[in-house]
């Protein structure tokens, strides 16, 4: 529970979303469905580098 709270409830929401997305595009792409896979697949890493955007202007306003 510390980790949470000194993550932040809505970076910790975000991390776990992107760690759903991983797993639904493997499922996807080993049973077959290699397209709808690799398109899920790219949705982890833009939204790593939005949580990453925010960060730094969050950053810069202080």
């Amino acid at each position: 529970m510390n980790f949470i709270k000194k993550l932040g409830i809505a970076n910790f929401l975000m991390l776990a979303l992107c760690i759903l997305i991983i797993l639904v595009a493997e499922y996807l792409f080993l049973s077959g469905d290699k397209l709808h896979g690799i398109f899920l697949g790219l949705w982890a890493p833009t939204l790593l580098g939005v949580m990453i955007y925010l960060k730094l202007i969050n950053r810069e306003r202080r």
